[in-house]
């Protein structure tokens, strides 16, 4: 269902956000991401000069390569287009991000690394969305390549995924199907696969 029709309105800026996962050749995981603000209308930037509607005010990229155990082997980040001329100098902090997991305090781990001046902003932003890309990317090509189950799940621990959201909900149905032995909900467990 889309959303409601607007007000009447003008378009001001744009952010665009573009995410790709890639299984390497070397069995590691690449996990890229880009960022691109526009504005609607011409403006004078005092670093830059003009800037033209339509062309970027942020144009950042980063690279996170990964092994199986979301573990960052390498990091990289590169700004081609910044408010400031000084906006490219950060980029080479990102490596400091090799050696994180993603999981668990994953956007703490990133802050302590490249946060605040030791960091861009909108990189930051990116690297944050990035574990769920690397998710999605990572979890169904592992899935068969272990023969099921998703990577930490495994017999007597509860799924990763249990709790995470309104659909995951331990007492909810896909609990219900998916995961009888966590699921808490008062509903009879399925009997047979007719059931699900």
């Amino acid at each position: 269902m889309p959303l409601s029709p607007p007000a009447a309105r003008e378009a001001i800026h744009k952010r665009s956000y573009d995410f790709n996962g890639y299984r390497r050749e070397d069995g590691l995981w690449d996990i890229e991401g880009r960022i691109r603000d526009t504005k609607a209308y011409d403006f004078e930037n005092a670093h830059r000069g003009r800037v033209a509607a339509g062309d970027p005010v942020h144009e950042m990229e980063v690279r996170l390569t990964l092994n199986d155990d979301f573990e960052v082997v390498a990091a990289e980040a590169t700004t081609h287009a910044g408010p400031f001329a000084l906006c490219p100098a950060i980029a080479p902090n990102f490596a400091r991000l090799a050696g994180l997991k993603i999981g668990p305090g994953w956007r703490a781990a990133v802050r302590k690394r490249v946060g605040g001046v030791e960091g861009c902003t909108h990189i930051v932003e990116m690297v944050y969305a990035m574990a769920t890309v690397a998710y999605q990317t990572m979890v169904p090509i592992l899935a068969r390549k272990r023969s099921g189950g998703r990577p930490g799940d495994g017999p007597g621990k509860k799924p990763a995924l249990l709790d995470s959201c309104h659909v995951f909900a331990s007492d909810g149905e896909v609990a219900r199907h998916s995961w009888p032995d966590f699921y808490t909900g008062d509903k009879p467990l399925p009997e047979t696969p007719e059931d699900l």
